[in-house]
């Protein structure tokens, strides 16, 4: 068998061969020799078994800031993979290239064990790792076994996830030592059914069961013009945000560019900045505009007095004042990890 090809963690046995996957909450339904709705679970005698155990599509050192994560070690570097296909149906795919193309052993970086990775990011002098590009849930049973071992390294661990695995999957991730999440909220009930077949509620619950459990999270929309642009829809999330993960929750409202299959023009710089305004007016403390380079919208500014903290330009963090949780000139709590000098 391939090493790419295990048994998967998830899953319950049932009559005549068949077998249910429990890694996301599609929960397929596979009788012998189907494959799941992601293309990355199959059922081989009964069995569910991965089919992209390490095996990836992807694999750059990129800054923190470009996941977004901006309030979780700004500065940093992760080595940062993805696999193959995904669980969303998005006709927006900013990263269509591998998310909606099947397991391909013979494109892309190919097999890495979790050690091999973990090499990697040594000779890349890496401070973190991060599973993204395409939907790291896909990556489970690489990613519990890989995060011990980057703890143990000295290395924190992130993925940037659309947020739909199951309970059992999050309780997994979280006793490996997932450090940060940053969730993908899309949109409505309704506009998440839709273009991506999927629950959102789910991705609610599982967003409030990782602050919960300790683990950091940040959310990101990307705003799409016909999609999630309309104010109301913007206030509906951003209210949601300060009411179930609190309102020192960073919310990443980000630019939407044509991809794939979905045609709207790119977001408006004004419908942006709007957003910024409407997640303020929420009462979040932190609203960072996204994919504009430049924009005075990714800084982090004290909600106190409204010092300069941590001022980023792309994908760049320019300078922290941080040295500590807490704003330099009035005190505030500011609820930024950065690392110990």
């Amino acid at each position: 068998m391939e090493p790419w090809v295990r048994e998967a963690l998830l899953q319950e046995t049932l009559p005549r061969g068949k077998a249910r996957c429990l890694t996301c909450e599609h929960r397929c339904l596979l009788a012998p020799g189907q494959v799941g709705f992601c293309r990355t679970r199959e059922n081989r005698d009964g069995r569910i078994h991965t089919l992209v155990y390490g095996l990836l599509s992807s694999i750059s050192l990129n800054p923190m800031e470009k996941k977004p994560f901006y309030h979780l070690y700004p500065g940093h570097m992760a080595l940062t993979c993805g696999t193959w296909s995904c669980n969303f149906s998005c006709p927006w795919c900013q990263n269509w290239e591998i998310s909606k193309r099947a397991p391909d052993p013979k494109s892309g970086p190919g097999y890495f064990s979790p050690r091999d990775f973990l090499d990697l990011a040594g000779e890349f002098q890496a401070q973190g790792v991060s599973l993204s590009f395409n939907e790291p849930t896909l990556l489970l049973e690489w990613a519990v076994e890989l995060f011990p071992l980057a703890h143990r390294a000295g290395l924190h661990t992130n993925y940037v996830t659309n947020g739909y695995m199951t309970e059992e999957a999050l309780e997994l991730l979280v006793a490996a030592g997932l450090d940060g999440v940053n969730i993908d909220i899309k949109g409505s009930a309704e506009a998440v059914r839709r273009f991506c077949q999927a629950d959102q509620e789910k991705v609610w619950r599982n967003a409030r069961l990782f602050k919960e459990k300790g683990v950091h999270v940040e959310v990101t929309t990307l705003v799409i013009p016909g999609v999630n642009d309309a104010e109301e829809e913007l206030l509906r999330i951003a209210e949601r945000i300060s009411a179930e993960l609190g309102p020192l929750t960073p919310w990443h409202v980000t630019r939407y560019f044509p991809a794939y299959e979905f045609r709207a023009p790119p977001t408006p710089m004004a419908v942006l900045e709007r957003a910024q305004e409407v997640g303020f007016k929420a009462g979040l403390h932190y609203v960072y505009v996204g994919n504009v380079a430049g924009h005075p919208g990714q800084n982090t500014y004290c909600p106190g007095c409204k010092a300069l903290l941590v001022e980023r330009k792309g994908l760049a963090l320019v300078r922290c004042w941080l040295a500590g949780p807490r704003c330099p000139r009035c005190g505030e709590f500011i609820p930024i990890r950065v690392a110990a000098k």
